[in-house]
């Protein structure tokens, strides 16, 4: 029986996508329902003769009596295919309004952090034509629902940082991926909750069944003047970004707002775009010329001379009371949703702001070299009776990775590739060393051995 890949090339989509030479595994999204089957089908076609691994991650919602049958099917259809597979729960109270939105989250979440724990880059989802087709009926009525794309960025943060999503079925309808199914004698689940017309996608997955006909989905059409802005933009090695005006005045309104909004979250951590009435305002200022200072989804925009800066808002980080962050010596974590932090010994992390006297003299005149607006926002390391700046800020006990310059290539569309992702995401060798090197000396100082200067 010849399979899916072969009859409408979604092997393609594969082949576009991933590197057949990776040693990592591919995550992928396994539900039960038709379209994860024929998923996961599709994959260990591809998968298995280019020696890749698939692993199989089921998110248990706990929202039907049936869901922990649910996950046993989708478990037993993962070890018969020949994927390895993991099981994940969404636990603790559910809302009451809604709850469609919520589960989406933390099922992302929850399918982030398993794929990157599992060393994953790629997770894998079922999304298809049908998909496209409802969600551009949805987003008639609400046009902040988002699009669907082959190849993006987890929607997810910080979770999902380095990780993309491939949606390889996206060509094909819902109807001819059970129909292959069925040729191919796999069974799948049905899940009521898609009958369910209190939900905005089942309204419209019915009206489409009603009008027989398929909407065609709306693309943006600036993705090119996206890309070319990211690769022109300067990023700081404390996560702030930096374009000339020009740019954006040469472009479309719409591409040039969507990148002001991309811009403003990386720079500032957030997980949410700004709202629509906010990011008009400030396109309209821009056009006004003149320099002048604004706040944006948590991040300080500043209009100065030629350029349009973003840097992390200081005021916002007091408002939100920014909790402390405690690691304990190897271990990484993202702080403030910019700098993912490398410890090299047990210590916190705490906002700089108001604390800078207690600083090095090293630490004080690389800080004294940065605009005073910055200043606050960076992250300071207490370890004992010490303070410092984590590396390559100053000489502190851990090394800080900004975040901003990879996620806005990624929002951007500049990683087409799972090759491009580490690349992307930036290299990992001066942090690894930098701990390494850390941990070496305070191994050499605990043995009474001369402590070496890092």
């Amino acid at each position: 029986m010849r399979r899916l890949t072969d009859l409408i090339g979604v092997e393609a989509a594969f082949d576009r996508r991933l590197d057949p030479a990776s040693a990592a595994p591919l995550a992928l999204a396994l539900s039960g329902g038709g379209d994860s089957m024929a998923l996961l089908d599709v994959a260990m076609a591809w998968a298995r003769p280019r020696g890749r691994r698939v692993l199989a991650l089921t998110v248990d919602h706990g929202l039907n009596p049936d869901s922990a049958a649910w996950t046993a099917f989708a478990g037993a259809a993962a070890f018969a295919a020949g994927a390895e597979w993991r099981s994940l729960a969404w636990t603790g109270d559910k809302p009451s309004s809604g709850l469609p939105a919520a589960a989406r989250l933390a099922r992302h979440r929850l399918l982030a952090d398993a794929a990157r724990e599992a060393g994953a880059s790629v997770l894998l989802l079922g999304h298809t034509a049908d998909d496209i087709a409802e969600s551009a009926l949805m987003r008639a009525h609400s046009p902040a629902h988002g699009y669907l794309h082959e190849w993006s960025p987890s929607p997810v943060w910080p979770q999902g940082r380095g990780l993309f999503c491939l949606r390889p079925l996206l060509g094909v309808s819902r109807s001819a991926l059970r129909d292959q199914l069925q040729a191919r004698r796999l069974g799948w689940l049905d899940d009521p909750a898609n009958d369910n017309l209190s939900f905005a996608r089942p309204r419209a997955r019915a009206a489409l069944a009603v009008q027989g006909r398929s909407v065609p989905p709306a693309r943006f059409p600036a993705a090119q003047a996206l890309t070319e802005l990211a690769g022109i933009a300067e990023i700081g090695e404390e996560g702030q970004i930096s374009l000339a005006l020009a740019a954006l005045a040469s472009i479309d309104a719409a591409c040039a707002k969507r990148f002001i909004g991309m811009a403003a979250i990386c720079a500032s951590g957030h997980t949410a775009p700004p709202r629509g009435e906010a990011l008009q305002r400030l396109f309209q200022r821009i056009g006004q010329g003149g320099d002048f200072v604004c706040s944006l989804a948590g991040a300080r925009i500043a209009a100065e001379g030629d350029r349009l800066r973003f840097m992390r808002e200081a005021g916002e980080m007091r408002r939100a009371a920014l909790a402390p962050l405690r690691l304990h010596a190897g271990q990484t974590a993202v702080w403030d949703g910019r700098l993912e932090i490398s410890a090299g010994v047990d210590l916190t992390v705490m906002p700089l702001a108001g604390c800078a006297a207690r600083l090095s003299k090293a630490d004080q005149a690389w800080l004294a070299a940065r605009q005073a607006a910055l200043r606050p926002s960076l992250p300071a390391l207490f370890h004992g009776e010490t303070m410092r700046l984590p590396a390559p800020f100053g000489a502190g006990p851990a090394y800080a990775r900004a975040l901003a310059g990879p996620r806005l290539l990624a929002a951007c569309g500049l990683i087409t590739h799972e090759r491009d992702i580490s690349q992307g995401a930036m290299a990992q060798e001066p942090r690894s060393s930098y701990v390494e090197t850390l941990a070496l000396a305070l191994a050499h100082s605990s043995s009474g051995q001369r402590r070496r200067h890092v």
